[in-house]
């Protein structure tokens, strides 16, 4: 872990290792599907989004075939909200079905496992998939459910005072992943 310029933010990874981190995320998910062509990923909002697409740009060059991607916004399937406030819900995108597919949740991180068990209620109402896996980029700890994800490219034990930030060169200029502590 390097010091950036920001005092206040750590790099966890840098831009190439960010890199090699998604390609090697790709590989392992590639290898738990007899089939390519059943691959779906959904990413949650809001970096989740945006590391799916990337993730699919990424299968894509290696099998040779365009990855279904989209988007599932979980807001409404969640038991926190009066906790951690809302955000401005984003729409869910899903360009093919769920049925039968091997869907692949995409977050940035996870943290307690709610969105991700209100992304697993909100994936039941557009159908049933015949598998669903979980790929986060960063595991901070500190679950409240048990959840835990089928890929993970970096563990990073946290406090609940830090924060961790996927940042990608399309909509941040940067790339990177970085931890940020929070102030009270």
């Amino acid at each position: 872990m390097t010091n950036t310029r920001n005092d206040e933010r750590v790099e966890i990874l840098t831009e190439d290792e960010l890199g090699r981190t998604i390609s090697r995320l790709a590989s392992q998910v590639l290898e738990t599907v007899s089939d390519s062509r059943t691959l779906f990923l959904l990413g949650i909002p809001t970096r989740g989004v945006q590391l799916s697409s990337v993730l699919a740009t990424q299968l894509e060059a290696i099998v040779g075939h365009p990855i279904d991607h989209g988007s599932l916004d979980p807001t409404f399937h969640r038991d926190d909200l009066v906790r951690i406030g809302t955000r401005m819900v984003q729409p869910t995108q899903l360009p093919a079905s769920v049925e039968g597919r091997s869907v692949v949740l995409v977050d940035d991180v996870i943290f307690t496992g709610r969105t991700v068990r209100a992304a697993l209620e909100a994936l039941q109402s557009w159908g049933r998939a015949q598998r669903v896996m979980l790929l986060v980029m960063v595991d901070r700890g500190h679950r409240e459910l048990p959840i835990q994800p089928d890929f993970c490219g970096r563990t990073v034990p946290t406090r609940r005072t830090e924060t961790i930030e996927l940042r990608l060169r399309d909509l941040d200029g940067e790339e990177g992943v970085f931890l940020r502590q929070t102030l009270s």
